[in-house]
């Protein structure tokens, strides 16, 4: 059986930036290079998978339980007393810095201490800026050559539900009922899911692998929105301009200022939502600026959307008609609506942890997954560690004890969900 950290370094050598400005799906062909390589691997370990056209891997560990009731001889795979259960990653990288050509560094056995990426940039892992990395001194950390990205987002959780596959089909005597398997594209920029069908993939509840630290537990997030502003200026010559010049920089400047200054990402933590300013182009006579709108709390995050519109009126009313134009999308919900019912799925992945040795962290997601829409269409989904931290960056960096483990905890629950 090949060893996680083997899978992941040949994961993460195969480029699969998704690109936000693509019009297709998956946004980026070469997204299917790493999808094709599961799917040969998934086939040679005996474990039937296909691919759709817009890049969406599924595939089925069989169940090898005996299940025939002794009354009827009806099978009890696929039911509730032996659910069909899924596990999830996505198999893109964040377009947020290079994700191509990555040459990732292994320290083995971690001495605690700042860790030196790059010595022609003087780039490093400061222990007093990231003092989490104590926790992993003795282990083998995975890291960066600080010129790109290293792709533990989510090419750990690819690597770690692809090891647990591999383990069910060598290992006979390790009992499981029917699991499903889901590779998707486009997460990073919103579009994991997309395509996804729920119905085909057929589990009753799932998991995506798509956290953080070893030990988080995630089963609520942000509700989303994105907003699109454009604005309309006025180009006069600076000469002549006066009562006449209405600069479209000026304009998005000021509506930057009309939001709260402490409500920016910056400034919150936990369940604090905010506005955030993604994209900011312009000249005097147009600009482009590009806001993300987050909120756990429901009613908080709706007000937040009628805050940016009213914004966009007030400017409105002194620049003149049609000078700003908004859209606002929402884009995902918070999945703890759908997941807080069905409790029993947190529960087991608590006691998956604890069978593991990790302690639960359970926190709120500051962000998204492809779990959270899934939830909402009928697959409850709460998300679990990988083991990476500070992704989408050149200082992005996993420990393999925390892969190991991940393993182990997607294994507990495939032998719970089974009794």
């Amino acid at each position: 059986m090949e060893k996680v950290q083997d899978k992941f370094l040949r994961y993460v050598s195969v480029w699969t930036t998704s690109d936000p400005d693509s019009k297709t799906a998956p946004s980026a062909k070469r997204e299917f290079d790493l999808l094709n390589m599961l799917s040969d691997e998934l086939h040679k370990m005996g474990i039937n998978a296909t691919i759709s056209e817009q890049g969406v891997l599924m595939a089925t560990v069989p169940a090898n339980l005996d299940s025939t009731k002794k009354s009827g001889g009806k099978k009890s795979v696929g039911t509730k007393k032996v659910p069909t259960i899924g596990f999830i990653a996505h198999v893109d990288t964040a377009p947020d810095a290079s994700g191509r050509d990555i040459k990732p560094q292994i320290i083995k056995n971690y001495n605690g201490k700042d860790i030196l990426l790059n010595k022609t940039l003087k780039l490093k892992l400061s222990v007093k800026t990231f003092p989490e990395m104590k926790a992993y001194k003795g282990q083998t950390i995975i890291t960066t050559d600080g010129t790109t990205l290293l792709g533990a987002d989510d090419k750990a959780g690819v690597a770690e539900i692809m090891c647990a596959a591999e383990y069910m089909m060598e290992h006979k005597e390790f009992k499981h009922g029917e699991v499903k398997i889901a590779f998707t594209p486009d997460e990073e920029i919103g579009c994991g899911v997309d395509h996804f069908s729920v119905k085909d993939f057929g589990a009753q509840y799932a998991y995506t692998l798509d956290g953080g630290a070893i030990g988080e537990l995630e089963y609520e997030n942000f509700n989303a929105a994105s907003a699109k502003i454009n604005i309309q200026g006025c180009n006069i010559h600076p000469g002549y301009a006066k009562g006449k010049m209405i600069n479209a920089m000026l304009v998005g400047n000021e509506l930057i200022n009309m939001l709260p200054p402490k409500e920016r990402p910056e400034h919150t933590s936990g369940h604090q939502g905010f506005f955030h300013l993604t994209d900011f182009n312009g000249t005097v006579e147009s600009a482009k600026m590009s806001f993300i709108i987050r909120d756990h709390d429901i009613k908080k995050y709706e007000e937040r959307i009628k805050v940016m519109k009213k914004i966009g009126e007030k400017l409105n009313k002194k620049y003149g008609k049609g000078v700003v134009k908004m859209e606002i999308k929402n884009q995902y919900y918070n999945m703890k609506k759908i997941v807080e019912p069905k409790y029993f799925i947190v529960k087991q992945a608590i006691e998956a942890m604890k069978m593991a040795g990790v302690k639960p962290v359970i926190q709120p997601i500051r962000g998204g997954t492809d779990g959270a829409m899934l939830s909402f269409r009928g697959l409850p989904c709460p998300n679990l560690f990988a083991g990476g931290h500070n992704f989408h960056g050149k200082l992005e960096y996993v420990p393999l004890e925390s892969m190991e483990k991940a393993i182990e905890v997607v294994k507990n629950i495939v032998t719970l969900a089974a009794k």
